[in-house]
């Protein structure tokens, strides 16, 4: 599969994972945020929470399941870009902020709060 068609089945999941979040009552404050650190796939608000969204999907099970694609690494990248997000953004340091993963496995939708125990 090339690139082009893992970006555009990338896109299409982030839609699905930004209503599924609506339909939790989140509101959608950005989708793709990019900076030098790395990307952000959604950022929402749900009530007092600032949330970083991770987007995760697997056709099947071959390649195991979409949750456990995110790895320390990736943990890593995203909350440095949620800093950086929340310092240009004018967000104060002690805003209440948590780090949530959208997984999809095939057609079912799961959403895991505060995936990064933080």
């Amino acid at each position: 599969m090339g690139e082009y068609n893992k970006r555009k089945i990338g896109s299409e999941k982030e839609k699905v994972a930004a209503s599924y979040l609506i339909n939790q009552g989140y509101s959608i404050v950005e989708m793709n945020f990019f900076s030098r650190n790395g990307e952000i796939d959604i950022i929402a608000r749900d009530a007092n929470y600032l949330v970083f969204v991770e987007v995760k999907y697997r056709k099947d099970q071959k390649l195991g399941f979409a949750v456990e694609a995110v790895n320390y690494g990736k943990m890593q990248s995203i909350i440095r870009t949620a800093r950086y997000y929340m310092y240009s953004h004018g967000y104060a340091e002690d805003t209440p902020c948590r780090f949530d993963v959208v997984a999809i496995q095939g057609s079912e939708v799961s959403l895991i709060q505060n995936a990064f125990g933080q």
